[in-house]
């Protein structure tokens, strides 16, 4: 499933935990492999993500695969040039 094609790295302020969750999102997906594991873990689908891309749950779901999975986490946090404790913040903020 590719969704996104490439991926560039955006700038995020610490305030903003959707727009990092759509981010993130978009880095998941811009590897297909990761994609798929992101799809069996969860339990989202593309119709989930289509239809509920900027509910807080989604969003949550996404960063908490990330978090629960290290080596991820770092590259995505790079990837997206925040630290990884912001990701783990803007989950925190998003599953309440």
């Amino acid at each position: 499933m590719t969704i996104t094609k490439g991926f560039e790295s955006p700038h995020h302020s610490s305030g903003d935990p959707e727009s990092l969750a759509l981010s993130a999102l978009a880095w998941v997906l811009s590897e297909p492999a990761r994609a798929e594991r992101l799809l069996s873990l969860t339990g989202l689908t593309p119709e989930v993500l289509r239809n509920n891309l900027t509910d807080r749950p989604v969003m949550a779901a996404v960063l908490e695969f990330l978090a629960n999975h290290e080596p991820d986490l770092v590259l995505a946090a790079d990837a997206l040039n925040v630290t990884p404790a912001a990701l783990i913040a803007a989950h925190e903020t998003l599953s309440r």
